[in-house]
């Protein structure tokens, strides 16, 4: 009987669903350079689900004073 090892690698609209997104979203960032990091496999769009959490862990907050670590930003141009 063949071991079944937890997914590794997810597509755009599971990684949407699991960070809470729109698959639409997903795609916006991709494009303006806001997402996570992603690779492009046979064509496929594929997010490493630890690179997934550790993006939206940049977000983390502890109150509306705490500055966190860094920002995850809107799915737009951002000026420079």
């Amino acid at each position: 009987m063949a071991t079944r090892h937890p997914p590794r690698f997810l597509t755009t609209p599971e990684a949407a669903k699991r960070v809470g997104l729109s698959d639409r979203t997903m795609e916006k960032h991709r494009c303006y350079g806001t997402g996570p990091v992603y690779r492009k496999v046979g064509g496929r769009v594929l997010y490493a689900i630890e690179e997934l959490d550790a993006w939206v862990d940049l977000g983390r907050r502890t109150s509306t004073f705490d500055p966190g670590i860094s920002t995850v930003y809107p799915a737009r141009k951002r000026s420079r």
